[in-house]
């Protein structure tokens, strides 16, 4: 008895200092979470290209190199379609100051006495200047990147510290499960082995259906923006849909663009109404009835239990706390089953 005490006391003293470097050296280990995040998600592609007789070491290379070239394909898409739809703002935006001017002027003049003048084509030069000199916007920067050059050095450091960590996590995931193996105590092996098993599954699931999500949520955005009439539907729609895994950034990025869109190309609200009830239609379909269906039940979630998880890790942890609620509510699932298992056996639910 004193032996097991003593060894409780190891192991919270443990769990203590542990808690207490991941709480000091938080600020650093971003970039680590999220080259670990992306290396277990990316290490099944890199175990079938081994499986095919290609050297680890290039098989890395291929799979980064395949989220490269997917990241470079959204940015194709992304940024012609800002460029496009900020043109034809700025082209069109005179006319409507023009048309608020004829409307409302009149209005102002008689109700505040003034005589106000206002000269459209001089406002019309003026934003058309400006924008075809956009490319200026750097140097005008430059000052201020040199007064926050210090915080623009430490971001950069630490997106260039992603794809290096993801490199080695994924060259050698291997060997370092293998060494996390070894030290874990003889007795609690088996125990621990089963329960990490759990929790591969249950997260191969939730990233199964986490991906069915984006595909079918990027077909309903296409389809149904399509149907009110907008051009840009299926870049808005692939966009919005393919960003729903983070969330919030989906819907609005896809709302931002959808509004631009729609407010280059119709001419009366309505229709700019109709474009934002699509996203908010397609907001709540996605959190009340699409990933509680496609993900929560795939890692065994009660759709109330995944509104609550996003709603419980997100005022817990912020941002990246509704990012990884479903992951870690399914984990934190496995740990209740085993300790349900515990209980049921122990003397304080079979002892009368």
């Amino acid at each position: 008895m004193p032996l097991s005490r003593f060894a409780a006391l190891q192991w919270l003293s443990f769990a203590a200092v542990a808690g207490l470097l991941l709480y000091l050296l938080g600020p650093i280990l971003t970039p680590f979470v999220a080259a670990a995040i992306l290396a277990y998600i990316c290490n099944p592609l890199v175990n079938r290209l081994c499986a095919w007789k290609i050297r680890r070491t290039l098989a890395v290379v291929l799979v980064m190199s395949g989220l490269l070239l997917l990241f470079v394909i959204l940015l194709l898409i992304m940024l012609p379609l800002l460029e496009k739809e900020i043109a034809l703002f700025v082209a069109r935006l005179p006319n409507w100051i023009e048309s608020a001017r004829v409307r409302f002027l009149p209005l102002l003049q008689q109700w505040f006495g003034a005589e106000l003048q206002w000269d459209s084509a001089a406002l019309k030069q003026m934003l058309q200047n400006h924008w075809q000199s956009a490319g200026g916007i750097a140097a005008k920067l430059l000052p201020w990147l040199g007064n926050s050059g210090g915080a623009l050095l430490a971001l950069l450091v630490n997106l260039l510290l992603i794809p290096v960590a993801m490199f080695y996590l994924l060259r050698d995931w291997n060997e370092l499960v293998a060494h996390i193996d070894q030290i874990i105590p003889r007795h609690w092996h088996a125990k621990v082995r089963e329960i990490t098993a759990e929790v591969d599954a249950i997260l191969a699931e939730f990233l199964r259906g986490q991906i069915s999500v984006m595909l079918l949520m990027s077909v309903f955005y296409v389809v149904v923006v399509w149907l009110v009439g907008l051009e840009f539907a299926l870049p808005i729609g692939i966009v919005a849909g393919m960003l729903v895994f983070v969330p919030y950034l989906g819907m609005v990025l896809g709302l931002l663009l959808a509004t631009l869109a729609a407010a280059m190309q119709f001419t009366s609200f309505g229709s700019v109404v109709m474009v934002w009830a699509v996203f908010g239609a397609g907001q709540l379909i996605e959190g009340m009835v699409v990933t509680p269906w496609l993900v929560g039940d795939r890692i065994g979630l009660h759709p109330l239990a995944v509104v609550f998880a996003l709603m419980a890790f997100g005022q817990l942890f912020g941002f990246f706390g509704v990012l990884l609620a479903l992951p870690l509510a399914a984990m934190l699932l496995v740990g209740l089953r085993h300790a349900k298992q515990v209980y049921l056996a122990s003397e304080m639910y079979t002892k009368p």
